[in-house]
């Protein structure tokens, strides 16, 4: 069992985005799936709407959207939350796979592609090209792949400073003299900047439709929010969903999600066409 394994053994993801704080990314991140489900809508007429949820975990997303009548595909890692995602009566198509390698899934089957989870536990530059790559070649063209990604600066604040973990992580080398987190497996998690973000898009080749910040400060606030009242807090998940695209925003929050258009070249098309 991988270190990943045994953490999301004990780890309720789930949880998390019921929670108040994690209320407020998931509802920011639906609002955006649906703007983009509906815009996929129209492509394919009447025809079902495709989606890919790619590290699915027990079906946060994937499950809600398959009850809504789209076509949904799930692909987890982790057999501990594939089991959850199985036992829950839902229609959707759930599968053990990695990011990094979809060799069960066609070239230019879905519509919507999902990669949520991945990029959180993907380290190093190389993994997460070949995760985007594969989630573009599973897109259809003109599809739309939305990515989340940790965000630097919520991890240097909160472990960081608020935690008081400084001190340690700079003697350790876990920050470089810029304040970006080096991370490697047996942290878990992967952080990331904005100029990161958009180095792997050229890399790969995605078209950028927007950047948004799902969760603003919810994280950082995470106990004032808890002390709101529902109306209280209602206003706040709609000042987030107001100003969540706001440039001056956008990488300070703990997530991001970088929505991007699948557009290929002629030379594209043609290599696509030998390899399905």
């Amino acid at each position: 069992m991988t270190e990943l394994e045994e953490y999301y053994n004990k780890f309720n993801e789930e949880k998390r985005l019921n929670s108040r704080h994690g209320q407020v990314e998931y509802r920011v991140s639906m609002k955006y799936i649906h703007k983009y489900l509906n815009e996929a809508a129209k492509r394919v007429g009447t025809e079902q709407v495709k989606v890919l949820d790619i590290g699915a975990g027990t079906g946060r997303y994937s499950v809600p959207l398959a009850e809504e009548g789209y076509d949904v595909t799930a692909v987890e890692l982790v057999k501990y939350n594939l089991g959850i995602l199985k036992k829950k009566a839902s229609p959707v198509k759930a599968i053990q796979g990695n990011a990094i390698n979809l060799k069960k899934i066609p070239n230019k089957s879905f519509d919507v592609t999902l990669l949520f989870g991945p990029m959180y536990h993907l380290f190093g530059f190389a993994d997460k090209q070949r995760a985007l790559q594969e989630a573009r070649r599973v897109t259809k063209p003109d599809g739309v792949i939305l990515v989340a990604y940790c965000m630097n600066e919520y991890s240097v604040i909160t472990y960081g400073f608020k935690e008081r973990h400084i001190l340690d992580c700079m003697e350790e080398g876990r920050f470089n003299e810029d304040f970006q987190t080096i991370s490697g497996p047996s942290a878990l998690y992967d952080y990331m900047r904005i100029e990161q973000i958009d180095a792997l898009n050229q890399a790969v080749g995605l078209q950028r439709i927007q950047i948004l910040s799902p969760d603003g400060p919810a994280n950082y606030i995470r106990s004032f929010l808890n002390q709101l009242s529902e109306q209280e807090f209602e206003a706040f998940v709609r000042y987030q969903m107001a100003v969540c695209e706001r440039a001056d925003l956008i990488g300070a929050g703990a997530h991001t999600v970088d929505i991007l258009r699948n557009r290929f070249s002629k030379s594209e098309e043609e290599q696509w066409t030998l390899t399905k």
